[in-house]
């Protein structure tokens, strides 16, 4: 897609911008006044254009959806809208299933961002922060679940380089909010307002350096305050435990085989051979995807997950840095 087609329009006609994902995309952790959730995704679209121009938004995320929704049902949705701008940010959910299958993900998310693409939208990719890291769980839980999501980043990455011009991706994984408390709303799993703010400034920051955004980023300062350590406790005690009770009889089970598997590795020191399966089988998703390159050498190597939140971009991604 050209800048011209995605530059906030001057004829008079409004910017068509779809968003396809799951609940972060919804825009759950930034509650509406009179219910429901606002997100990144409007605060996005009215930084967009200049004054008097105007953009359409239809907010197809929803919460729970996985890769296979995006590529279904949404992605069908989508494409009778003919946007002009599309975001496709999806993929925690899959993780956190004993039934992951990062092929069909891959697939899943070639599809969406390749036909968005394909039919002249400029699409808005994202990788993520690992679920297990932000719960704070054990590490040997948390060394599984971020294994799945950094193979899910490394097919993010290369689907977004794969659409080339068609595609403007934010390394959140590695971002300082990923780091950063007050960024998170009570539940730890979704952005808070300030999260969403900081995510939709990130995309601003990036549409605007290429000559696609005409409006002011949105404002850095959340209107509500963060959750408190209270909150925090009182979520973790209530809807927390109604939630790890849901996923007893799915994610449960197979979290804790791989946690059994996760201390045998590490009991004989092979755990490098826990890796090595991770990097394959990213490899191998990567040259299931139709038309796909020969994926040769070694994937970038996934940091330590203690080191993760200090380290910078690979060399050579399309990232942006430190929010200003």
């Amino acid at each position: 897609m050209t800048a011209a087609q995605a530059a906030p329009r001057g004829d008079g006609a409004p910017l068509r911008f779809v968003a396809l994902g799951d609940s972060l995309t919804e825009g759950l952790g930034d509650p509406l006044p009179g219910g429901g959730w606002r997100g990144w995704v409007p605060l996005l679209a009215a930084s967009l254009p200049a004054p008097g121009g105007a953009v359409l938004v239809t907010n197809l995320a929803r919460s729970g959806a996985r890769t296979a929704d995006a590529a279904g049902g949404q992605l069908a949705a989508a494409r009778r809208l003919r946007p002009h701008l599309a975001a496709v940010i999806v993929g925690g959910n899959d993780t956190l299933r004993s039934a992951f299958d990062l092929g069909r993900a891959a697939r899943d998310l070639d599809a969406a961002v390749g036909t968005l693409a394909a039919e002249g939208a400029l699409v808005l990719t994202a990788c993520l922060p690992d679920p297990g890291g932000l719960l704070r769980l054990p590490r040997l839980l948390t060394a599984p679940l971020a294994r799945r999501m950094h193979a899910l980043n490394e097919v993010v990455h290369h689907v977004s380089r794969r659409h080339g011009a068609g595609t403007v991706h934010v390394h959140l994984a590695r971002h300082p909010m990923a780091a950063e408390p007050a960024a998170w709303s009570v539940d730890r799993l979704h952005p808070s307002e300030l999260g969403h703010r900081l995510l939709a400034r990130e995309f601003h920051a990036r549409l605007a350096r290429a000559g696609l955004a005409a409006g002011p980023p949105p404002a850095a300062r959340a209107d509500r305050p963060p959750p408190t350590r209270l909150a925090r406790a009182g979520w973790l005690a209530t809807r927390g435990t109604r939630w790890v009770l849901a996923r007893s009889t799915d994610l449960l089970p197979g979290l804790l085989r791989l946690a059994l598997t996760e201390a045998g590795h590490r009991l004989l020191g092979r755990e490098e051979a826990l890796e090595r399966a991770a990097h394959e089988a990213a490899r191998a998703a990567l040259r299931g995807l139709p038309g796909a390159a020969p994926v040769r050498g070694e994937l970038a190597r996934w940091p330590d997950e203690r080191q993760r939140g200090h380290e910078g971009p690979r060399r050579g991604e399309r990232t942006l840095g430190v929010l200003d």
